[in-house]
């Protein structure tokens, strides 16, 4: 795990994105396409409002969600409707996005159908994650129901999430799909979810998701 400060949010919205459009260069260089996987929530907004303007051939760029809440992208809390709204627009509104929710009224609908649609862009080529102070990240919430499959060698590409932090069901890639990405960048604000991340080093994952998750990643951290 390396760790990166900054001065201000600020800086590292633009630090942040230049890192990720770096990532994704070097990926397209010899890759014919790459898989960017982003994180829903306040945090990411600013990077994203930088990322959508580098100079990427975005043509060949497909964009996922690390996780999503079971709503229409037309609602409010859809993580869809932030990515749409703030990073596929300008140079990146040619990339291709690939949705984690169907019309369904549960995600066991539909699942089969939207993981089929995902295995062709994965592995994931750059990850960028989002982490909350009770150290889940994308939906992999510590004590839910079926954390242990969500972070298993042989999960599935996706896992539902019911958990009692979240409004409603959910749907996330496995811990496994997101520690295979080539280029792993976990994004954090404030000091709370530093002392979290600090002590999710001596957890088990079950208790710290996101300790599964830190073999190779780049912490980017700025105060709140």
């Amino acid at each position: 795990m390396k760790n990166v400060d900054y001065a201000d949010a600020e800086m590292m919205a633009i630090d942040l994105a230049n890192a990720l459009a770096g990532d994704l260069e070097n990926i397209l260089f010899h890759e014919d396409r790459a898989t960017l996987a982003v994180p829903g929530g306040e945090t990411p907004g600013p990077v994203f409002d930088n990322l959508c303007a580098a100079d990427l051939d975005w043509e060949r760029v497909d964009v996922v969600l690390t996780d999503e809440r079971w709503l229409p992208e037309v609602h409010v809390r859809s993580n869809a409707r932030l990515v749409k709204e703030r990073l596929l627009t300008g140079r990146a509104a040619a990339a291709t996005f690939h949705p984690l929710y169907a019309k369904a009224d549960e995600p066991e609908d539909v699942l089969a159908e939207i993981e089929a649609s995902l295995v062709p862009v994965l592995p994931i080529s750059v990850l960028l994650l989002g982490m909350g102070a009770d150290m889940h990240c994308a939906s992999l919430f510590p004590g839910t129901e079926n954390i242990t499959q969500a972070l298993s060698r042989d999960a599935p590409v996706l896992v539902p999430i019911r958990a009692n932090q979240a409004e409603e069901p959910r749907v996330s890639f496995s811990a496994r799909v997101l520690n295979s990405a080539m280029n792993k960048h976990l994004v954090i604000t404030g000091n709370p979810k530093r002392n979290a991340l600090e002590k999710a080093v001596r957890l088990d994952p079950e208790q710290a998701p996101v300790a599964a998750m830190l073999e190779d990643l780049t912490v980017h951290w700025a105060p709140a």
